[in-house]
């Protein structure tokens, strides 16, 4: 039959079954047991010993110790959204930005300089922001033919993509938006992208004919699917980096469901319940998935493993679009690749955005620090066995050498020799360029009036 393992002969057709370390998904494909994700009891880490599971959680984070939640530390997160008011920020203080920009729309931000971007969805223009600076000034940094339904910003590599329903493409530009490119074309219906840059993967998702969800390198080489089935309108996306899961909303479905990176494990997380009518941003952070929705004009949050614990933390909301959170520790300069998974580099990370694609390659000390359209990104330094391995044996064949030669010496008596052993140095790669932003002309901000619903955490 189509069995992936075993198949059982029945009176009437044949039924498939799996052996007991994997489950049955759909009638006929066996899949491994995570028992970490079935049980979902971990917000992070989560190791299985001896089937016993232990919950940790990632640097910049502390596990709250009567929860056993992980949280961020340091300040309080800031929720970022569009709405007809504009773009507006949410935390203890409310305050409301470039209110003369009305209209939801696709929003991503950068945690290190504070920026937010984000595009009024039917006019085709990105725009951005700085947080700190005021006045307020926002800056036109995309104009392009058609609308923009999705925006994802690589703070490794300072990349802004974005996805074009009427063009069927993910585009590529610089943060300045210099040197635009079609990354992925012949889509139908793009409408919402997500990037990776730690582990160099792009996703997007495309809800016209043939809806799924699909993945490929920061360059657009090796593309992969990753959901194809049991999918309708995939409209919004949202990676937790934290458990390695891409999560996406259904909008003829209803649902929010999440798959890991590779497409496995698959699993429904939020269905109608009132709140999901019309999403169209989507977001996580710690153990919580955003989200705004239209029709009922709120900003909601529920729990990402579960759905549980639902939340209205905004209501009264007119035309809520798109949905970020604004903290540094969801956008880590920790280990990262160069531009596709397994490509790392010592003196980091050369980008070449032109015409023709979006190039990777290492770069070397002298171009290390070229400005431009060249940026830097952390080497992959090695894991801590493979590093012990390799020192051990360094070691090793220093106390030989030195062996031999004090042998020689006193076997020979010959006048004694010194032995220079080559030093190994690993040579930190440099943070990623922070491309500058042109200056913009002054324009005056209106105060906006978002609920004073508690963020809460």
């Amino acid at each position: 039959g189509g069995c992936s393992h075993y198949c059982l002969d029945q009176s009437v057709g044949f039924l498939c079954s799996c052996p007991a370390n994997m489950k049955l998904v759909g009638d006929s494909r066996c899949e491994e047991v995570d028992s970490c994700l079935e049980s979902d009891v971990c917000d992070q880490l989560c190791v299985d010993i001896n089937n016993s599971l232990t919950c940790k959680c990632h640097e910049g984070y502390h596990m709250n110790a009567s929860s056993g939640e992980c949280r961020a530390n340091g300040e309080e997160a800031q929720l970022v959204f569009t709405s007809s008011k504009g773009i507006q920020l949410r935390n203890a203080e409310s305050k409301s930005l470039a209110a003369y920009l009305p209209g939801p729309g696709p929003v991503a931000v950068v945690a290190s300089n504070l920026t937010l971007y984000w595009a009024q969805r039917e006019q085709g223009s990105i725009y951005r922001i700085s947080v700190n600076k005021k006045p307020h000034e926002a800056v036109l940094v995309v104009r392009v033919q058609g609308s923009v339904s999705g925006l994802a910003i690589d703070w490794i590599h300072q990349l802004l993509y974005w996805t074009s329903p009427e063009k069927g493409s993910v585009n590529v530009a610089l943060l300045d938006g210099s040197a635009q490119v079609q990354l992925i074309t012949g889509l139908y219906d793009p409408s919402a992208v997500a990037v990776d840059p730690l582990r160099g993967l792009l996703f997007w998702a495309q809800c016209g004919r043939s809806p799924k969800v699909e993945k490929s390198s920061l360059d657009g080489s090796s593309r992969t699917d990753v959901v194809t089935s049991l999918i309708q309108q995939p409209v919004a996306l949202a990676l937790d980096m934290t458990r390695q899961l891409l999560y996406w909303f259904d909008q003829r479905m209803r649902s929010i469901s999440r798959v890991s990176l590779d497409g496995r494990h698959r699993k429904t997380v939020v269905e109608s319940n009132g709140y999901l009518d019309r999403l169209f941003g989507l977001a996580v952070f710690e153990g919580f998935l955003y989200w705004g929705d239209e029709v009922t004009g709120s900003i909601c949050r529920a729990n990402k493993q579960s759905g549980s614990n639902l939340q209205v933390l905004m209501s009264n909301v007119t035309s809520p679009g798109g949905v970020a959170l604004l903290h540094p520790v969801l956008q880590p300069h920790g280990l990262s690749v160069c531009g596709r998974p397994g490509m790392t580099c010592q003196h980091g990370c050369v980008v070449d955005l032109h015409p023709d694609g979006l190039r990777f390659s290492c770069g070397s000390p002298e171009n290390s620090q070229v400005p431009g359209i060249f940026s830097t990104a952390p080497a992959k330094t090695l894991p801590d066995a493979t590093y012990a391995g390799y020192l051990s044996l360094i070691m090793f064949l220093a106390v030989l050498l030195v062996g031999t030669a004090l042998w020689w010496w006193r076997e020979e008596l010959r006048p004694s020799r010194s032995l220079t052993l080559p030093s190994f140095s690993l040579k930190e790669s440099r943070e990623p360029l922070i491309v500058q932003p042109p200056s913009g002309s002054e324009a005056d901000v209106g105060p906006g009036n978002p609920s004073e619903v508690g963020l809460g955490r």
